[in-house]
């Protein structure tokens, strides 16, 4: 059996338990009727990408290559591992390897490396002459053995006006920070991470209330956009001499977020606190620990909350003798943060709870105070 053969075998173990083409909607009629087998006079391309924000540029790149006159196919797919999902009960799909077999692309040709530069996974990108590899989230580390294969190089879809945020959380990162302005690049791959030529960007300005799934999404719908609008450019050779070198000087980094990070201190002042908010939704989103005071019973327990949706509170100045009390404004939660402000909050989660919004949690507490948690 060759390398190739042993590469489809290790690496397709879920492709089994994927419903198969036949078995999806026919209500996208383009999806189902798009040809995957190979030709000859266009350049192949290989895609690499894993989380549900990648299946947009997939699917730009599989509409352009059914074009008549396109230049590429989609030779390749690469994608995170399955993944146990459901408490780990069931080995699953990523959500673009599933997203692809929805589509009707070929299984045997949807690889899943766990590192991008195995040998036995190397060997069969190398079979597969790419010209050109497109990145968008892929979440593994390329090392310099795969980045030699293409003839054209890789290029990466990277959610950041570069060199600005580089690194693994551009779009929660940029949130955090609370900034205007931000966009999507599109640069060639090098060892360094998210260092390579500039070939586009595009920017964006942003509200203060879109959360980092939103945004994200928006990202790579734009970014999806100007790869087909720069993937001629790209082919001919022209954006590889035009592409513009990152001042290094300027750059900053977006390390990945932990789920430590998770947890709000109301020391802060609002606009913090309603930055991290929107920056964590999704995952690992943000928590608060808050005290119910029953002054009936004299009883006080801690509880838990994670932290939905919030604004920044248009009054401040919190009586000091209520620094650590949570009222109930307008339908929100009013928490007294640091530097004399104010932070709404209008929906929550307790544990093992469905969302809510804040009128229908104090209701629930039936006249039950509720202050902030200070931790000793």
């Amino acid at each position: 059996m060759n390398s190739s053969s042993l590469m489809l075998r290790r690496f397709l173990c879920f492709a089994a338990s994927t419903p198969s083409s036949s078995s999806s909607s026919s209500s996208s009629s383009s999806s189902s009727t798009l040809c995957f087998s190979s030709n000859r006079n266009r350049k192949p391309l290989v895609f690499l990408g894993s989380p549900q924000v990648s299946a947009t540029v997939l699917d730009a790149l599989l509409e352009a290559s059914g074009a008549p006159d396109s230049l590429f196919e989609v030779a390749a797919i690469v994608t995170q591992p399955p993944s146990r999902k459901d408490r780990g009960k069931k080995l699953l799909p990523s959500p673009l390897a599933q997203h692809a077999l929805d589509r009707g692309f070929p299984s045997d040709l949807i690889f899943t490396p766990t590192r991008a530069g195995e040998d036995m996974f190397l060997s069969t990108l190398r079979a597969l002459q790419p010209e050109l590899c497109i990145t968008a989230a892929y979440g593994n580390i390329l090392p310099s053995k795969f980045l030699n294969i293409p003839t054209l190089g890789t290029v990466n879809i990277h959610p950041s006006l570069l060199p600005l945020y580089r690194g693994a959380a551009p779009v929660q990162r940029a949130l955090q920070d609370g900034v205007r302005e931000t966009g999507v690049s599109l640069a060639f791959t090098v060892r360094a991470l998210d260092a390579g030529p500039v070939i586009a960007s595009e920017k964006m300005e942003i509200d203060d209330h879109i959360k980092a799934p939103d945004l994200l999404a928006l990202l790579f719908s734009k970014g999806s956009k100007l790869l087909i609008h720069q993937l001629p450019y790209i082919f001919d050779g022209s954006a590889k001499l035009k592409a513009q070198p990152q001042d290094d000087s300027k750059a900053t980094l977006a390390p990945k977020i932990s789920a430590e990070e998770s947890w709000l201190s109301f020391d802060q002042e609002a606009v913090a606190l309603h930055n991290k908010v929107r920056a964590f939704a999704g995952w690992p989103g943000t928590r608060a620990k808050v005290v119910v005071v029953d002054n009936k019973n004299c009883h006080h327990n801690m509880l838990e909350l994670k932290i939905i949706t919030t604004k920044v509170c248009s009054h401040s100045n919190n009586p000091v003798n209520q620094a650590d009390g949570i009222s109930f404004q307008k339908g929100a939660l009013v928490f007294p943060c640091g530097g004399s402000t104010s932070l709404e909050v209008l929906e929550i989660q307790l544990p093992g709870k469905k969302v809510m919004n804040a009128a229908a949690f104090w209701n629930g507490l039936r006249g039950q105070q509720l202050q902030r948690f200070v931790d000793e």
